[in-house]
C-alpha cells in the first residue's frame, strides 16, 4: 500500500486546492461528503507485525494510525481487519509495561472496525466519532473499506468552511475560555517516558506540559512518545521526557476566536494548543475538544436532518 498524504503534504495540497486563480482561499461547503476529504491511500501492516516496527512506520510516514490486514494476505492485502493508532500504542503497550518488540499489532488493534459510508456528511462523521470517542474512522463504499477520516481532517474541513459550527462561534465572547481544559496536567522533564505514558493513559489525555523547577519549558504528546521513543526502540523506563519534548510552544491568547485556534492547529498540524492569558498558560485545547464542541453545538440541526 502506498502512503497517504499526511502532515505538511496534506496541508500544502489541501491549501493549494482551495486557492482561486488570484491565490485567495475559496469558500468550502461544510455539507460536503466524507468521500471528498477522506484519505484513500492507506498505510497498513500485517497483524503479525511487531509494535515497534508499526511505530517506526508511523514515524517515517508522519501519520497517527495504520490499518491492519491478515498475516496470510501480506503480499497482496485486500482485507482490512483492524486499526491501530498512537493512542493504542500508548495505552495498550507502553502504559501496560508490554515490550514493543515482543507485542504484535494483532494483539492490540481495534477490531471490529467502526465505519461510515463515504456519501455521508462531514458533520455526520464528527458526531459519530464523538459518540464513540475515537479519532480515526474507516470509510466504506458498499461493503469495502476505501478510506480513512481523522479528527484532524474534520478540523481542517470546518476551518475552511465559510459556514458551519466553528464559524457559528466567531461572535461568542471568549469562547476559548469555555472550550479549553483548565486542569492542566504536567510532568517534570526528568521523568521517564514510561511515567509520562502512564500519566496520559490514567488521565485519558494526549499531552502533558513539561516543567523544570516549576516553570513550563515545553510540551510532550502521545506522538512524541510513540515517534521519538517507541519507534526508535528507546528504553522507555530510562529515557527522559526532556529528550523528546517539544520546547518551542505554539500557543494562542484566550481572547482569540475558535476559528483562530482551529486555523492555527490546522496550519501547524498539532492536536494540542496551550491557551494563554496575560502571557501565562491558563488552559489547553485539543482537537477532540473542538470535535466535542462541533457535535454539541450542531446537534439540534443534526437531529433534524436525521428525522
Amino acid at each position: 500500500m502506498s502512503g497517504p498524504e499526511t502532515g505538511i503534504e496534506w496541508e500544502r495540497n489541501r491549501r493549494y486546492s482551495l486557492l482561486d486563480e488570484e491565490g485567495k482561499v475559496m469558500s468550502v461547503d461544510f455539507k460536503e461528503t466524507i468521500g471528498h476529504y477522506m484519505q484513500r491511500d492507506l498505510e497498513g501492516v500485517s497483524e503479525d507485525t511487531s509494535v515497534v516496527n508499526a511505530a517506526s512506520l508511523m514515524a517515517a510516514r508522519r501519520i497517527g494510525s495504520l490499518v491492519v490486514y491478515p498475516a496470510e494476505q501480506e503480499s497482496h492485502p485486500s482485507k482490512i481487519i483492524g486499526l491501530i493508532s498512537e493512542t493504542d500504542l500508548l495505552r495498550r503497550v507502553i502504559a501496560k509495561d508490554l515490550t514493543a518488540a515482543g507485542t504484535t499489532v494483532g494483539q492490540i488493534m481495534a477490531s471490529p472496525l467502526l465505519s461510515i459510508p463515504s456519501d455521508r456528511m462531514m458533520l455526520d462523521a464528527s458526531h459519530f466519532m464523538e459518540k464513540h470517542g475515537i479519532r480515526h474512522l474507516c470509510v466504506t463504499e458498499g461493503d469495502a473499506i476505501v478510506g480513512l477520516i481523522s479528527v484532524r481532517d474534520l478540523v481542517k474541513h470546518f476551518v475552511y468552511a465559510e459556514k458551519g459550527p466553528i464559524r457559528d462561534l466567531d461572535d461568542v465572547y471568549r469562547p476559548l475560555s469555555v472550550l479549553m481544559r483548565r486542569d492542566i496536567e504536567s510532568i517534570d522533564r526528568e521523568a521517564t517516558l514510561m511515567t509520562a505514558a502512564k500519566r496520559m493513559a490514567d488521565k485519558r489525555i494526549g499531552a502533558l506540559m513539561v516543567t523544570q523547577a516549576g516553570e513550563v519549558v515545553g510540551i510532550v504528546t502521545e506522538r512524541d512518545l510513540v515517534h521519538k521513543g517507541m519507534a526508535r526502540n528507546q528504553d522507555l523506563a530510562q529515557t527522559r521526557v526532556g529528550s523528546v519534548m517539544t520546547q518551542t510552544l505554539i500557543d494562542i491568547d484566550i481572547n482569540r476566536t475558535v476559528h483562530d485556534a482551529s486555523d492555527l492547529m490546522a496550519e501547524k498540524n498539532i492536536r494540542h494548543l496551550p491557551i494563554t492569558e496575560n502571557h501565562a498558560i491558563v488552559g489547553i485545547l485539543s482537537v477532540r475538544d473542538l470535535m466535542r464542541m462541533i457535535s454539541v453545538r450542531d446537534r439540534p440541526r443534526f437531529l433534524n436532518q436525521q428525522s
